[in-house]
């Protein structure tokens, strides 16, 4: 009897997939969406907006046809993603409609909705066509060049608002570098991944940091470098930094040296003195920055950040209520870059820090999908993607309280911008991508009916290999 027990095999463990969870949390988020517009309309007009059914049964629907596509191509994929992205896409619209409420003659909630259907669209696309995340590394040089051809093109349009970031063609507008930020994140990743042992062990030591040799770091050294170039010709200095701190932090985690954050936040601060002082248009949002009520002690009237540091004093703790402030004062970067002052006005202390966990927990979720990740790349990838959006959260939420100076980007989800809400459900798409294979069962544990243990990035370990297949600490 004891032998037929020990040679019996365990009973087969099986990972929960969360799926329930993850539609009753979708159904919050169209609730709370719906509870906005409507507080809106009564704060307006003192009566329901007519079409708030209309509005919320378009989000549902959205939100339901992305569920079906994560339940049955992405089964094992985080429940929180989803819902997140759902709930600040909601958010976004109700705040553009209740700015387009002050602004007659302005319909861009609507124009938004039509551009989260396309993201929705895309998102799908992803999640259903992607069975594999590490098919992109075989794309890893396509990317790269696309990516520069994205950014390039822009610099033979006009500026917009001093800055040449934008294609526009008979009346429609497209920002090619929202969707460059990816493929520079799958070019990163890719080539970090197959060369980290040779970056983090290889080279000349220099006081605390070991410098990689220049055969392995100066292609995506040239690469950076180029990028920041055609971005600091389209005076695109948001994007700049989003692009900097993305390859800092990726050269981090793939070699595990504290000593490239230090140098990171060196060349940083370098850069951006040299820039802020040379360019004129970068150089006056700095003066702003500096003394943000220059133009009020002129005689002039507040300007945009200054109106902005006005719509968040007004809106204190609890703020004024969804349709009851007066940030669209702010004029004609309301909806875009300054769209965080409505939220902080409207919605208050406690709101702004609500929106702040949903951002912090998107990211920490694709963190965790990084970490839970068995391949480099993976690893990569995922933490290069949730970095993108916690750059940009903190790039955008420094410019409009005053933190530093501002830069024009796009709040994720929240602020007007078609490329960026497309963009930012890619992004979210491919967390679920990477979340689904980090949480799916290996194939060996399904066999044995034992789930094997979720594995920890600690840096490379120290093996010969030099390709992306090599084993990282933790492994095994």
């Amino acid at each position: 009897m004891t032998a037929t027990k020990a040679d019996s095999p365990p009973p087969e463990l099986r990972l929960p997939k969360r799926r329930g969870v993850e539609l009753s949390l979708l159904v919050c988020a169209v609730l709370i969406s719906l509870f906005g517009y409507v507080a809106v309309g009564l704060a307006h007009n003192d009566a329901v907006p007519p079409d708030a059914v209309r509005h919320s049964a378009g989000l549902g629907l959205l939100a339901l046809v992305a569920h079906l596509a994560v339940r049955l191509r992405a089964p094992y994929a985080d429940p929180l993603l989803l819902p997140i992205a759902v709930l600040l896409n909601g958010i976004g619209l109700v705040l553009l409609h209740r700015l387009d409420l002050a602004t007659p003659g302005e319909r861009d909630a609507p124009a938004q909705l039509v551009w989260s259907t396309l993201g929705v669209a895309l998102f799908i696309a992803v999640v259903v066509l992607l069975r594999d995340h590490r098919v992109l590394q075989r794309y890893a040089y396509l990317s790269v060049v696309a990516a520069l051809l994205l950014m390039t093109v822009p610099i033979f349009f006009p500026a917009v608002n001093g800055a040449r970031i934008w294609i526009r063609i008979d009346g429609l507008s497209f920002q090619p570098g929202e969707f460059a930020k990816i493929l520079l994140a799958v070019f990163f990743a890719a080539y970090l991944a197959a060369n980290h042992s040779a970056l983090a062990y290889t080279g000349r030591r220099i006081w605390k940091l070991q410098l990689p040799t220049g055969r392995v770091l100066g292609p995506i050294v040239a690469i950076w470098l180029l990028s920041v170039l055609v971005l600091v010709l389209e005076r695109d200095l948001g994007t700049s930094l989003l692009f900097f701190g993305l390859f800092v932090i990726l050269l981090y985690v793939a070699t595990g040296r504290t000593g490239w954050i230090a140098v990171g936040l060196l060349l940083a601060g370098v850069g951006a003195f040299a820039v802020g002082w040379l360019e004129p248009h970068v150089h006056s949002r700095v003066e702003d920055w500096l003394d943000p009520f220059a133009s009020i002690e002129a005689g002039e009237g507040p300007d945009q950040l200054a109106q902005s540091l006005f719509a968040f004093a007004a809106g204190g703790m609890f703020g004024t209520g969804l349709g009851l402030g007066r940030s669209v004062l702010i004029g004609f970067a309301a909806k875009s870059d300054f769209i965080l002052a409505t939220a902080g006005e409207e919605l208050g202390l406690i709101g702004l820090t609500a929106i702040f966990m949903l951002y912090a927990l998107l990211v920490a979720r694709g963190y965790r999908a990084g970490l839970a990740l068995r391949d480099p790349f993976g690893r990569l990838l995922a933490v290069g993607l949730a970095s993108i959006v916690a750059l940009q959260v903190f790039v955008i939420a420094g410019g409009v309280t005053g933190l530093i100076p501002l830069t024009g980007m796009a709040m994720p989800f929240l602020a007007q911008g078609g490329s960026s809400v497309v963009t930012n459900w890619v992004i979210v798409a491919l967390l679920i991508r990477l979340s689904d294979s980090a949480r799916r069962p290996r194939p060996e544990a399904v066999e044995t009916g034992v789930i094997a243990p979720t594995t920890v990035i600690a840096g490379p370990a120290r093996d010969t290999g030099s390709s992306g297949g090599t084993t990282t600490g933790g492994e095994r």
